[in-house]
């Protein structure tokens, strides 16, 4: 009986302190969000987004057209496809249609990350607006810190984090809007470029295993499917790349880590 009650209460001891560890109260979720938010992920959107304004200057948009784009895509893939065709006069449903594919990431990642916060939604049509807010800034930053915050409050955090990154977003892109003069269109792409660079470090610091297969393995495939074929190597490398990588990771040991 004393062998019983001692493995009970070192059972009991083992989780107090695991839940001791956890944040549990709005106040530390939305100084742990704004922690987060203001470094890194607002920097490189700022950077990145001024040269996405500069660019839809040039191509006709009006400042007004600019941040809607932003504020309504929320991802520079998209947004480039969306303002280079406009300029080169493609028709609407072309370019919804490319603009709409060159996000296609955010669907799996969607259904993936969103329910990590329905705990915290007591309204499922809030869900719809927790999707808009998603980028690969704030699923990165979920993964992280997700699992020391409770299911309760991490729509909290994720909203909060989602606010911060876009509200730079916005001001990055009006930034680069007004200061198209002052900056060339090589450096204008220059600054987009710096956005993908730091996905591919957000990806690696979430330590998960299939994604950090996956940049392997896509990285090297990049170059080689632009030099065969500059329009579609970009699709031709996620649709490869990440094919060899769900392979490897499903095929080799520790596929569950």
């Amino acid at each position: 009986m004393l062998t019983g009650a001692l493995g009970i209460s070192d059972i009991i001891a083992v989780l107090f302190s695991c839940r001791q560890g956890m944040i549990e109260t709005p106040k530390p979720t939305y100084r742990r969000a704004i922690k987060d938010a203001l470094g890194f992920p607002s920097i490189m959107l700022l950077a990145s987004m001024t040269g996405f304004g500069s660019l839809a200057r040039e191509s006709g948009f009006s400042l007004g057209m600019a941040l809607t784009t932003t504020a309504g895509i929320w991802g520079l893939p998209g947004q480039v496809a969306l303002v280079e065709l406009h300029a080169a006069g493609v028709s609407a449903l072309f370019v919804i249609l490319a603009s709409s594919l060159a996000n296609a990431r955010f669907m799996p990642m969607a259904v993936s990350f969103i329910p990590m916060m329905r705990d915290g939604v007591k309204q499922f049509g809030w869900m719809f607006m927790l999707v808009q807010l998603l980028s690969i800034n704030s699923w990165a930053a979920g993964q992280r810190s997700f699992p020391d915050i409770i299911p309760e409050m991490r729509a909290r955090y994720y909203v909060l984090f989602a606010l911060i990154c876009m509200t730079a977003g916005l001001i990055g892109t009006a930034l680069g809007y007004y200061g198209v003069g002052a900056m060339s269109r090589p450096a204008a792409l220059g600054l987009i470029f710096l956005n993908p660079l730091f996905f591919a470090v957000l990806i690696c610091a979430t330590r998960a295993r299939p994604a950090l297969i996956a940049i392997i393995v896509g990285v090297p495939l990049g170059p080689i499917f632009h030099m065969l074929s500059p329009d579609w190597g970009l699709l031709a490398t996620g649709l490869v790349g990440g094919t060899v990588a769900f392979w490897i990771h499903r095929r080799t040991p520790g596929k569950n880590q």
